[in-house]
């Protein structure tokens, strides 16, 4: 079954919430495809092939932009299980499932996408089973960036002689 990971906004970095549960997804015999919307356009033949569509929320502006895009993505797939993920899907779960969300995952979530992708490609209902918020201790896995656009195309610090050098970040908040 193929799943598509969508990024709205990242704060001009490569979202490890997407490279993280593309590699769990991946090991349980998904076909991922990731859509890092701030660098890249939504492909539509990727969303029309999805039968679970997860969008990354870990912040309030990634939020708002993900909850504009699901018209555009019931047009283009109307019967695939959309999931919202991230520090921000838990609290703003009565708006999310009011967007037509089937699944929330809050705290740590890659076990989460795999449970809903495993119970989708079984033919089961979709209905969400894992907790809203897991604070399951995850041992986790090495993150597959091989979807994600290069990092060349992300934040790059530029020093005192002009050169420039890729940069990066710690998920602290998890």
């Amino acid at each position: 079954m193929q799943v598509v990971l969508i990024s709205t906004y990242e704060l001009g970095r490569q979202p490890f919430g997407l490279a993280s549960p593309a590699a769990w997804l991946e090991r349980a015999g998904a076909t991922v495809a990731c859509l890092d919307l701030s660098r890249e356009p939504l492909r539509g033949e990727a969303i029309h092939a999805a039968g679970l569509i997860a969008f990354y929320v870990p912040m309030h502006t990634a939020t708002r932009l993900a909850a504009r895009l699901v018209p555009r993505i019931r047009a283009l797939n109307p019967t695939a299980h959309l999931c919202f993920y991230g520090l921000y899907a838990s609290v703003n779960e009565a708006f999310l499932r009011g967007l037509g969300a089937g699944t929330i995952l809050g705290g740590e979530f890659e076990a989460g996408l795999v449970s809903v992708f495993k119970r989708l490609e079984s033919g089961r209902n979709g209905a969400q089973s894992a907790p809203v918020v897991s604070l399951e201790r995850l041992k986790f896995i090495t993150p597959d960036r091989s979807g994600l656009v290069p990092l060349g195309e992300y934040a790059r610090l530029i020093v005192s002689d002009g050169q420039r050098r890729t940069v990066g970040y710690t998920e602290a908040s998890r």
